[in-house]
């Protein structure tokens, strides 16, 4: 079996920390490129590391890989791999402008983050669910002149919990859906450590989460028409988010009203 050269953009971070355990043993995945800002270039990933946050040690095998800057060794980075993960804390416009300069500079971009989640030709997969939308990459690719180079977006972590649960309940014509999250502090890129302020708390808004959590499964249930996917109109979800106090792994709970209601 072919295993793919991979980059991990953001590797010193929380999410690029999780990356790298997950793809400490990949059996289809080869790190050959660690990724972060100018202030960890140069470094061994274990000196570039400021805090390692997760209770797992740090793999061995990547400690003495030398870190790449982001953006300035770009070149070098897409020549040590066949695509990247991206998972970069940073403003939208920035994080879209680095997404889109891998992209045309033909290295397939997996992005963990939001800033092209609601780019039309971007494609937002759950595999279980709409997995046609892979489709759109072509038209993506003339949009941006590359031959190789793309840019695919996971959905909000949340979402994940729901959405594939609701998928199947489809055929009884979802007309509402009510869901509340109970969100994990690894979602903010935290621990307890990092985050006193949640121990005995409970946080009722994460700014921006509700309008994810409300747009983003009907991009998920949409169709692919002329090069772009158009967002399903219903059903119509309401979502409060709230921060909770939990290490990892995100709750929902859902309401939903049937055009058809189904038997247990």
């Amino acid at each position: 079996m072919k295993k793919f050269n991979v980059g991990v953009i953001g590797a010193t971070g929380m999410v690029g920390q999780r990356f790298l355990l997950l793809l400490e043993n990949h059996p289809y995945f080869n790190v050959t490129a660690l990724c972060a800002s100018s202030n960890s270039a140069g470094k061994k990933y274990k000196d570039a590391v400021r805090k390692w946050h997760l209770s797992e040690p740090m793999p061995k095998k990547f400690k003495d890989l030398v870190v790449y800057d982001a953006v300035n060794d770009m070149e070098k980075v897409v020549s040590a791999v066949d695509f990247c993960f991206c998972a970069v804390n940073m403003k939208k416009d920035e994080l879209q402008a680095l997404e889109y300069a891998y992209a045309k500079a033909e290295c397939p971009i997996v992005s963990n983050n939001s800033a092209h989640r609601f780019t039309d030709d971007v494609p937002m997969v759950i595999p279980e669910i709409n997995p046609e939308h892979i489709e759109v990459i072509s038209a993506q690719r003339k949009r941006l002149g590359t031959k190789r180079g793309f840019i695919a977006v996971k959905s909000n972590c949340s979402l994940q919990s729901y959405v594939p649960l609701l998928h199947p309940l489809k055929k009884f014509g979802i007309k509402e859906v009510a869901v509340c999250t109970y969100q994990a502090i690894s979602g903010a890129g935290k621990t307890f450590d990092t985050m006193p302020e949640i121990l005995d708390n409970v946080i009722p808004y994460i700014g921006g989460e509700e309008e994810k959590s409300e747009r983003e499964p009907l991009k998920i249930w949409g169709k692919v028409k002329g090069g772009k996917i158009v967002p399903a109109t219903s059903p119509v979800i309401t979502a409060q988010c709230l921060r909770v106090p939990v290490s990892d792994g995100h709750t929902a709970t859902c309401f939903v009203k049937f055009k058809k209601k189904p038997k247990k």
